[in-house]
This record gives structure tokens, C-alpha cells and sequence, in this order.
């Protein structure tokens, strides 16, 4: 598993490169991230580190991550998330407390970037699922419908059918973004594109797996 971090979508703007072009980029806040757990193929029956990031409120915390969390020092850490360690030579000697900063990263570096996507809620299959719409002149009685559901023989609606639903709000990656600049003064990575979520929202970038 490849080399990553976990930080915070900010939005969307754009750069110059050094030969003139604009590049649409989305900036990410990765404040540097407190490894919590060390993971031994040993113990644990792999090997991982289990890092942290963000804030939130004691009293949201339970009794055992509390203690979890004192034990690596690492404060009230909102979000824990591991990654694999096993052919990743920058995290092989980490240790509890110690800090995963953006400049693991340098331009040029592609990446895979994993967020939850936008929730649109409840939506029809035109919207959902990019159907044609019917005729709309008069008496057609069809327009934004879903259609036949199958074949009359079986009387049934087959599994996997396309249907109106909920729509977004599920786990995407987005592979192969290039890294365009990384501020490490203020631990910001400007990634060319657009990455899965909401501004705010929790996204993990780590080395692409394609290579």
C-alpha cells in the first residue's frame, strides 16, 4: 500500500504553472497527522499505522477512545484511519506520537484522492441514472418515468434494476491527480482537478496504486 495522509477539502481554485498555463486545482488542509497506533504483522496479523486527524470535543468521545488516544498522546482526535505499511519505506519506523506531514508529497507526485461525494437525496432516474426522458407533446402521458420494469413472462422486477432513489453521498476515489504544489508552511496540497466531497468534508490522499 502506498504512502498517504488525511486532510480536509477547502474548495476549488486555479494556478499558473511556470510555462503560463492555468491549472484548476482543489486545495486540501492536511495539518499533520498524529500516528495513534502502530499495527505488527505479529500482533495484529499486518502491518499498518493507525493515524489521526482533526479535533472534536472531549464529551463526544467514548471512555475507551479516550484512553486509546492518551496512550499515543495524541489529544481528542476526531477521525482514525490506517494505512498500510508493508512496502511504504517513509512510514516502516514510525512510532506512537510521531507526525505524518505533507511533505511526504512533492509536485509532480500523482495521487489517488478517496472523500464521500456530494448527497443529492432523493432523486428519479433521469437525474440518478441519466435516462432519456419521454415525448413531451400532448397525450404522450410519459415523461419522466421509469420505464418498463421487464418482461411480462417473469412478473417480476428484476435485481439491479435502475430506480429512483437516494442519490450521492457514498465513498468514491478519484485516481491518477497530480499534485501541483505543496505549502508546506501552511500544510496545503493543491491537487489538479476536482476530489469527491463537500467543502469541510474528510478526504484521504495517498500515492496512486496504478502506479
Amino acid at each position: 500500500m502506498p504512502k498517504g495522509i488525511l486532510g480536509r477539502k477547502i474548495g476549488m481554485t486555479q494556478v499558473f504553472t511556470e510555462n503560463g498555463q492555468l491549472v484548476p486545482v482543489t486545495v486540501i488542509e492536511a495539518t499533520p497527522n498524529v500516528v495513534v497506533q502502530v499495527k505488527s504483522q505479529e500482533v495484529d496479523g499486518y502491518q499498518a499505522v493507525q493515524v489521526g486527524f482533526g479535533e472534536v470535543r472531549q464529551k463526544l468521545l467514548t471512555k475507551g477512545q479516550r484512553g486509546h488516544l492518551a496512550k499515543a498522546g495524541a489529544g481528542n482526535v476526531r477521525y482514525l484511519r490506517e494505512f498500510r505499511t508493508e512496502d511504504v519505506e517513509e512510514f516502516q519506523d514510525l512510532e506512537a506520537g510521531d507526525t505524518i506531514a505533507v511533505d511526504i508529497f512533492e509536485a509532480g507526485d500523482v495521487v489517488d484522492v478517496t472523500g464521500t461525494t456530494k448527497g443529492k437525496g432523493t432523486a428519479g432516474v433521469i437525474k440518478r441514472w441519466g435516462y432519456h426522458r419521454g415525448p413531451m407533446k400532448h397525450g404522450s402521458k410519459y415523461h419522466r418515468g421509469v420505464g418498463s420494469l421487464g418482461s411480462a413472462g417473469q412478473s417480476r422486477v428484476f435485481k439491479g434494476r435502475k430506480l429512483p432513489g437516494r442519490m450521492g453521498s457514498v465513498r468514491r476515489t478519484i485516481q491518477g491527480l497530480e499534485i501541483v504544489r505543496v505549502d508546506a508552511e501552511r500544510n496545503l496540497l493543491l491537487v489538479k482537478g476536482g476530489v469527491p466531497g463537500t467543502r469541510g468534508s474528510l478526504v484521504r490522499v495517498q500515492a496512486t496504486v496504478k502506479g
